[in-house]
């Protein structure tokens, strides 16, 4: 990419995406395109080739997703299998269509199966069964995967895939049924703290390791798999360090001030057991992580004081 590209960040409004807009801005990159989803539904096909026809893009970062945590995942199975092939389906497409020069798609690590040896592999794709939990979202991504693979052999597209670990920061979800689980343990220790209840519920043993990524983090990875990596190959994202929810519940807490109890509500599910991401080909490539999990949950903390009103 060059500062005058034309580079289109699909699902802007996003965490992930809001986080590239700041990362491609601070870098000097202004010919940055966006719609909303109600300027262009990412789900009709017609729309989106009559949007990549008009503005003809550059450069692609497809972080358009219908994306939430464990309970979501499970309840909404149709809609979060449907809405996201059709969205990555058409984007990628049209991108073909129209010389795109590059494109970045994003999975997510629950593509790997449930048991897949620690720390995760990208070798381990397709490797055993999925999480039940959320094993439409992943199929979904998995087949964003194959599609970019796919054109790259057909077609040779340099279409490249980044697949980023559990992600938090500004603009994340705080609804508590649909978010995943450090945005929900901040509004719950928040409002807990507000209420003076005596305890927060945690669904679950609080025994899953979980990593963390902060998203201005992840959108530097990005802009720099953009700028340096070509390779067929997707790329994990992460920090290559975890912690037991157990652990984060109590950072949360701490960071919030909140006295009471924590209550752990073993009758829901945990989830996968582990999720480490091996990210020594990130780092063999040049690439490290620079937020660390409390300065990173601080500022996120005080992001949501900040725009609650809006969060919430």
């Amino acid at each position: 990419m060059n500062r005058n590209s034309k580079i289109y960040v699909a699902g802007h409004r996003g965490m992930v995406g809001s986080a590239l807009i700041r990362n491609l801005q601070s870098k000097g990159y202004q010919n940055i395109i966006t719609r909303t989803s109600s300027e262009l539904d990412l789900r009709n096909q017609t729309a989106v080739a009559d949007f990549f026809a008009d503005e003809k893009p550059d450069y692609v970062f497809l972080a358009a997703a219908k994306v939430g945590g464990i309970w979501a995942n499970n309840i909404y199975r149709a809609d979060f299998l449907y809405d996201n092939l059709l969205i990555e389906a058409n984007i990628i497409h049209s991108a073909y269509q129209n010389s795109v020069e590059k494109l970045l798609f994003l999975g997510s690590s629950c593509i790997y199966p449930k048991l897949a040896p620690q720390p995760l592999k990208e070798e381990s794709l397709l490797s055993g069964y999925l999480e039940a939990t959320n094993e439409p979202y992943a199929i979904a991504k998995i087949a964003g995967i194959k599609l970019c693979e796919a054109y790259r052999s057909q077609y040779g597209c340099n279409f490249i895939s980044a697949m980023p670990t559990n992600l938090y920061g500004p603009n994340d979800n705080y609804d508590l049924q649909g978010s995943h689980v450090l945005p929900a343990l901040i509004r719950k220790f928040h409002e807990a703290k507000i209420s003076n209840h005596p305890f927060v519920e945690i669904w679950g043993t609080g025994s899953p390791r979980r990593e963390f990524l902060h998203a201005d983090d992840l959108a530097d990875a990005c802009v720099f798999l953009m700028e340096t990596y070509n390779d067929e190959s997707f790329v994990n994202i992460g920090t290559g360090e975890d912690v037991t929810i157990r652990e984060l519940a109590e950072l949360v807490k701490e960071t919030v001030g909140f006295e009471g109890e924590l209550r752990w509500n073993t009758d829901k599910p945990d989830g996968t057991p582990r999720k480490l991401m091996d990210v020594s080909r990130l780092h063999s490539l040049g690439w490290q992580h620079r937020t660390d999990l409390q300065t990173g949950v601080s500022a996120t903390y005080q992001d949501f004081l900040r725009n609650q009103e809006v969060y919430v």
